[in-house]
């Protein structure tokens, strides 16, 4: 008997549900009050999974607290729901219809729960996503400040860029100690930084939205933070692959730190010149350059975790 799966459209006030299976529809206030009427609404319908878009960050009350109550819970890509609508020639889009359209995809596609971070996950990951608004914050500052004469204007921004620069400082003490809190987190800090050019911001990042670092095989990482070209063939045709889906917030930092990290490594620079001197476009040479820094990490974070001791109850 194929289990019971609930779809959930997600918006930022409101929860659109459909359980397959006994096809029933209803919406709930994308609230924590919201969130446990369809937990009861779920329960009652028998669902095994819920199945919901990722959709920015609206989603994660929903995923967080579907899970507390016991309800396991899976992200589905909207490119693979907008696929399946496709193939199911669904033309007409509401939230109740992609409600029932993401219960459609997470059953033929087979889709199993994700499970959810752990709370230092979850904190590290709200700590380094602040940090990193703040930065970009910092840049369009300096930025504004460089066109600006008027000496009140100037004043003002000169403040903004201090309080900034001061919150930015308290966010990476704040992160280091979450890091050095975790032995594991520990040992793989040091491992990933000793890539020279890798920073302390990098190796938040990474223990926060890639926390697969070192557990995964190379192949599976890269095509886990997008950098993996896809085939794109037919027949005799080979055409050109390129990157797509994955973490793209990963993969920027990776595109940023790749550049830096080979004016320190030989290997590195002879690799992405090689690729230039091939005749390579700077952007198909950039990818590979992070994504073989991707690789190096990954194997960094593996030897650093398989050093570490195992817990024992």
């Amino acid at each position: 008997m194929a289990k019971i799966i609930c779809g959930v459209d997600v918006s930022k006030a409101r929860l659109d549900v459909f359980v397959a299976g006994p096809n029933v529809a209803a919406a709930f206030d994308n609230t924590a009050e919201g969130v446990d009427a369809l937990a009861g609404f779920c329960r009652e319908h028998g669902v095994a999974l819920v199945a919901m878009e990722a959709t920015g960050g609206l989603e994660k009350l929903a995923f967080l607290l579907l899970w507390k109550s016991g309800l396991p819970c899976a992200r589905v890509s909207p490119r693979q729901v907008r696929d399946f609508a496709k193939a199911a020639g669904a033309l007409e889009k509401t939230d109740a219809i992609d409600a029932r359209l993401i219960a459609g995809a997470a059953r033929a596609l087979n889709i199993v729960e994700t499970k959810p971070p752990s709370d230092a996950q979850q904190r590290l990951e709200a700590l380094t996503t602040r940090l990193s608004q703040i930065v970009a914050d910092l840049v369009t500052q300096k930025q504004r400040r460089h066109t600006t004469s008027d000496a009140l204007a100037r004043g003002s921004i000169e403040a903004v860029i201090a309080f900034l620069d001061a919150e930015a400082r308290r966010f990476e003490k704040e992160i280091a100690a979450e890091i050095e809190k975790d032995p594991l987190w520990a040992r793989l800090d040091a491992a990933l930084r000793s890539v020279k050019g890798v920073a302390d911001r990098t190796v938040a990042r990474l223990l926060a939205e890639l926390p697969e670092i070192g557990v995964y095989s190379n192949k599976a990482i890269v095509k886990l933070a997008g950098l993996a070209p896809i085939a794109n063939d037919s027949g005799a045709r080979r055409g050109n692959r390129h990157i797509r889906g994955g973490r793209a917030r990963v993969r920027s930092i990776l595109f940023l730190v790749a550049g830096i990290a080979m004016r320190f490594d030989e290997k590195l620079k002879a690799f992405h010149n090689a690729l230039i001197q091939k005749g390579k476009p700077k952007m198909v040479a950039r990818i590979a350059l992070a994504r073989k820094l991707l690789v190096i990490l990954n194997a960094r974070a593996r030897e650093a975790r398989d050093a570490f001791p195992p817990v024992h109850p």
